[in-house]
């Protein structure tokens, strides 16, 4: 009992970081119709500017900080960059993104260096949230759970509000919500800043929990758009079901650890799990678990 509770944890709160890290690609997509691969780039530099404001004002202040900092970058990366190709077409969209990501890698490699950082839990949080049967659940991983869902409830709320009826108008009948005055691109941007802010927070969250180095990026990207892509592109219900899907299949995998064969054990397949779920989910219902055919507006 003790195992299966903790290992249902774990999975969750692995789970709930994943959405954290997948709703902004989620949400770029979705409102932007861009396959933004540099996102688990702005995922790397949260944690790197986390570990940096952390060393000055605190981890308080840098979990504040460095989404916003990391916000201003995407913003400033669509404005005079992302804007400016999208006439071109999604290749063009794609291929930009892609070079900013190893761009991004490169840049952190010469500010902090090539080895891991010491960046760590802050020593409020660090330490058992409660012991069962001798195994620890840690408190950090508690925070996590409760940041992500206070971000779910936020996004849910949101697109009831003015301000999501403004972005859906924009993402529609671009014409027509720029004849009533709204400033269409400007929408845009700040879409594209908020799902770059959401992959810095989850970086801020994570970077701690796991390691902090430049290969983070490549380790946990192909994970994420495995995530977006079983859930249904564009669809933040779908990222949220395929994020708790692939985290407890994950964490219970690695925590079994059965043997298949002599030579093969259940945890070193774990790796390769969301994978093989991306391939049967793109067989058998192509448009993920929750997603459907998205109409895409330009400006």
């Amino acid at each position: 009992m003790a195992f299966f509770t903790l290992s249902l944890l774990n999975g969750i709160s692995y789970g709930l970081l994943l959405f954290l890290l997948s709703s902004g690609l989620t949400l770029i997509w979705g409102m932007l119709g861009v396959l933004n691969f540099a996102h688990a780039s702005f995922y790397m530099l949260g944690a790197y500017l986390a570990y940096s404001v952390s060393a000055w004002l605190g981890f308080w202040p840098a979990l504040l900080l460095a989404p916003l900092g990391v916000g201003l970058l995407g913003a400033a990366f669509e404005r005079l960059g992302l804007r400016r190709v999208r006439r071109f077409g999604h290749m063009s969209e794609l291929l930009i993104t892609f070079g900013l990501s190893y761009l991004l890698v490169e840049i952190v490699q010469l500010v902090w260096g090539r080895s891991s950082v010491d960046y760590r839990v802050p020593p409020a949080l660090d330490g058992p949230l409660f012991t069962l049967f001798d195994n620890q659940f840690p408190m950090y991983r508690a925070f996590i759970m409760v940041v992500t869902l206070g971000v779910l409830g936020a996004l849910a709320l949101l697109v009831r509000t003015r301000v999501g009826l403004v972005v859906r108008a924009a993402l529609t009948h671009p014409e027509m919500a720029q004849a009533l005055g709204h400033n269409v691109p400007g929408v845009f941007t700040g879409v594209f800043a908020a799902g770059c802010a959401l992959a810095g927070l989850a970086g801020v969250l994570g970077g701690n929990a796991f390691v902090t180095e430049p290969g983070m990026a490549q380790a946990l990207g192909g994970v994420v758009f495995v995530v977006v892509v079983v859930g249904g592109l564009g669809s933040l219900q779908g990222a949220f079901a395929s994020s708790m899907l692939i985290g407890l299949l994950q964490t219970f995998a690695v925590a079994l650890d059965v043997a298949l064969l002599p030579a093969l054990k259940v945890s070193q397949l774990a790796p390769l799990l969301p994978y093989a779920v991306m391939v049967l989910v793109l067989i058998f219902r192509p448009n993920g678990l929750m997603g459907s055919a998205q109409r895409h507006a330009g400006y």
